[in-house]
């Protein structure tokens, strides 16, 4: 490693350890502020967060590289991805928000579930709490490996090195500040990502001639690239658009909505995560295009390379950094990637630690847990999953990781339609979630793992559509609710209508 590229990589890591001694000092009294803040996270923090820990280095790298490959057609998932945001924070968000306080204060989806529904089988939490805690210790541990992969392929360092120094600065701020700490880090690696994203793609422009020169030297190399529907089908579009589904879903996510101060500052949330968002993707998009003409203006022994290789292509935003910049800036840029993974990695890992400590200690180990004993817990928790994912990253598998890759689809599906519905609908009985969740959940697996002829459809659309039905269906089979759920569902509703008109 370059040593101006070490400084760079070595302040970026000290901050993040001094925002996770900050997140200590400031607020983590009690389990509930451990886990979701105390719900006071403001309108920015919230914004950014809820961004930085949904993009992780697929932003960075996996996008840029499906632009270099493929051209303009492969901004459909981007498309997908945006209005799925969009739609979270319009329909979603200001009612989650409201409806978990009301719902006897509740910190976690699957308490959110259980109180919503008034299930006293607690099945709800239960089967919830263990989609989590699968799929999130999994995805935590995807997240360790890119991070280790990045000091290696970045900075040629050993690939167990970057693992462990990926793995211990996350756990460190995450075990000790927290979520006020994982949402103060979230935002500075969410303003570190727009930066170099929107940083780079604008020095190559410039290096290559402006825009006008770019698009020449793109369409002369090939002129399918121009194509917004190049190797696309109409199954392939609706899939990539489909991924935006994925949103209502996602536990990490859905947590900042919980923990946002007020409701009425979703609004300026929406506003500035939708701008963040948007710059980001813009970003991504151009620097996957324009590193087409750049590659083909000074470097077409690389670009052989990369038009080989869909890995190799993914690397482009490590390749512009260190050939466009000076290694101190270059090693600011590569850190960008380095947030976006640890991003991700401490909202997982939180979000798994809040599911084993209030989902699953509280209820089956130990119902009368004082605050102080909720509070070691939760740390407790936290290095379980990390050792767990830990120890899953140090040998990689590829079953594990597709299993991973198939996690965003499967909570989509199996939280998705539940959210949706029990925000919107009055009607949904415990029967019907509980239902919808296990068929939403159980078609994303059964449409990964057994063979058929339908594999270009991607699992979330039939997941979503099956877990939707389902929930009506057998809502309007069984009892219907009672009064209690029905004032609840009401003072909700009374509730968001008095903050969009005040």
């Amino acid at each position: 490693m370059n040593t101006y590229e070490l400084i760079a990589i070595g302040l970026y890591v000290v901050l993040m350890i001094l925002i996770g001694i900050y997140g200590y000092r400031k607020s983590t009294s009690n389990s509930e502020e451990f886990l979701i803040g105390g719900r006071k996270m403001g309108p920015f923090v919230t914004a950014l967060s809820a961004g930085a820990s949904d993009m992780s280095g697929w932003l960075l790298m996996g996008l840029p590289g499906a632009i270099y490959m493929m051209g303009l057609a492969g901004s459909w998932l981007a498309i997908g991805l945006t209005i799925g945001a969009f739609l979270n924070y319009l329909i979603v968000a200001p009612r989650l928000r409201v409806y978990t306080e009301v719902a006897k204060n509740a910190i976690t989806l699957p308490v959110f579930f259980e109180n919503r529904f008034h299930d006293k089988s607690q099945l709800l939490k239960l089967v919830s709490s263990v989609f989590i805690l699968v799929f999130f210790t999994l995805y935590t541990s995807a997240g360790m490996v890119s991070g280790g992969r990045l000091f290696e392929s970045a900075f040629g360092m050993d690939y167990n090195i970057g693992l462990w120094v990926t793995s211990l600065v996350v756990v460190f701020y995450t075990f000790i500040g927290g979520f006020m700490a994982v949402s103060l880090t979230d935002a500075v690696q969410g303003s570190i990502m727009v930066v170099a994203l929107l940083l780079i793609p604008t020095v190559v422009i410039f290096q290559v001639g402006g825009v006008g020169d770019a698009m020449e030297t793109i369409r002369a190399k090939n002129v399918n690239y121009m194509d917004l529907w190049r190797g696309t089908t109409t199954i392939s579009v609706i899939s990539l658009l489909a991924w935006g589904l994925g949103y209502f879903g996602q536990p990490h996510i859905l947590v900042r909505f919980m923990a946002i101060d007020s409701v009425r500052d979703i609004k300026r949330a929406r506003h500035i995560g939708m701008t963040w968002m948007i710059g980001t993707v813009l970003g991504a998009l151009f620097l996957g295009f324009f590193g087409i003409a750049y590659l083909q203006q000074f470097d077409t022994e690389t670009m052989a390379e990369f038009d080989e290789s869909r890995e190799l292509a993914e690397t482009i935003f490590i390749y512009l950094s260190k050939a466009l910049f000076h290694p101190l800036i270059g090693g600011f840029l590569l850190s960008a990637i380095l947030a976006a993974v640890m991003s991700t990695i401490s909202s997982q890992l939180l979000v798994t630690s809040s599911s084993m400590t209030e989902d699953i200690y509280k209820t089956f180990f130990n119902k009368h847990a004082t605050a102080k004993n909720m509070l070691i817990m939760s740390r407790v928790s936290v290095l379980v999953v990390a050792v767990v994912a830990f120890i899953l990253a140090l040998n990689p598998k590829e079953s594990i990781l597709g299993l991973v890759g198939n996690a965003w689809a499967g909570f989509g599906a199996a939280f998705g339609p539940l959210i949706i519905l029990s925000l919107l609908w009055k009607r949904i009985t415990a029967a019907g979630a509980l239902s919808g969740m296990v068929v939403g959940g159980a078609t994303v697996l059964l449409w990964v793992f057994l063979p058929h002829g339908y594999k270009d459809v991607y699992e979330i659309i039939p997941g979503f559509l099956l877990s939707f039905l389902t929930v009506i269906v057998v809502s309007l089979l069984t009892k219907p609710v009672s009064d209690d759920i029905k004032r609840e569902f009401d003072e909700v509703r009374n509730e968001i209508a008095h903050a969009r008109n005040g």
